[in-house]
């Protein structure tokens, strides 16, 4: 049994350790919030933009290279999102054993665009293609931040090098509730966009009659397509690294929880095994009293 001083430097450590467990705990719901506002606040230009998209799709005779599904598909990439930390529970595990298991349902070869040091260090670790990585982003990225990313996948889907494009990242539903999502990327599908990267923050939008409603373009609508394509898909890419940067906060802000609800258990208990060690003290101490009491009569 430990001794009454070596219990004592135990219940220090561990207090020591719930008090940084709880701060943590308050930055990442902080955090989190934040993410989450951050992702709103986008939700308007995306609407309108999904619309313009829509009408112009439905367009006769314009089209754009990233609106084109191509007939045969010989190769695909995936852009993983995780964290660049642990102490998120099993956050980065769910997503990349997600993606592991799309992976291996696709008939042709995967190439692996990481965001994230973890995502990259468990990918590369298990053997897939990882063309690319990224990561260190901030934790309030802004569409700067996520160009390179839309680049690399942009310039790989228009040089013919992959035919399909897929985003995997941690929907985030609450603080306690996150979904991995697998979803496509490219090739846009505006006149069909279930199933699209964060289609959820585009399905409110109406678009009853948009199609039929004739807008006066300036400049054409060929030339329109060219700026807003490419930028609805970074908006895709920026809302879905904001999904996941309110995951992990949310994530890591359950785990610091209950990592300090399990100190102060263990707190409890060790401060029970002190009192009884200090008991034991005593009674030893006490017995040797008497029997040195004793001795000394005899």
């Amino acid at each position: 049994m430990a001794t009454e001083r070596e219990l004592n430097k135990r219940i220090k450590s561990i207090k020591n350790i719930s008090q940084v467990t709880s701060a943590l705990a308050a930055v990442s719901a902080s955090k989190a919030s934040r993410a989450q506002r951050q992702v709103e606040a986008t939700r308007a230009y995306a609407g309108k933009a999904f619309e313009i998209l829509n009408n112009l799709a439905s367009q006769p005779d314009v089209g754009h290279p990233l609106l084109t599904a191509r007939p045969e598909i010989k190769n695909s990439a995936l852009i993983l999102i995780t964290g660049d930390r642990g102490l998120a529970g099993a956050y980065n595990t769910n997503i990349v054993n997600r993606v592991e298991a799309f992976i291996r349902a696709l008939p042709l070869s995967c190439r692996v665009i990481t965001v994230g040091r973890k995502g990259r260090d468990l990918m590369i670790r298990r053997g897939y293609n990882v063309v690319a990585t990224f990561e260190s982003l901030p934790d309030s990225p802004s569409i700067l931040d996520i160009t390179p990313i839309a680049q690399v996948v942009t310039d790989d889907y228009l040089s013919g090098v992959v035919d399909e494009v897929f985003i995997a990242y941690t929907d985030f539903v609450n603080l306690i509730t996150r979904r991995p999502r697998v979803k496509q990327l490219l090739p846009l599908r505006p006149l069909d966009f279930a199933g699209m990267a964060v289609s959820e923050y585009v399905e409110t939008v109406d678009l009853s009659g948009v199609s039929d409603r004739v807008y006066l373009y300036e400049p054409q609508p060929a030339a329109l397509l060219d700026v807003i394509v490419p930028r609805f898909t970074q908006l895709q890419i920026y809302q879905s690294v904001l999904e996941a940067l309110a995951s992990e906060h949310s994530a890591r802000m359950v785990a610091m929880n209950n990592a300090t609800d399990n100190a102060g258990e263990l707190i409890e208990i060790l401060t029970l095994d002190r009192n009884k060690a200090r008991q034991a003290s005593i009674t030893s101490e006490i017995l040797d009293i008497v029997g040195g009491a004793e001795a000394l009569k005899g």
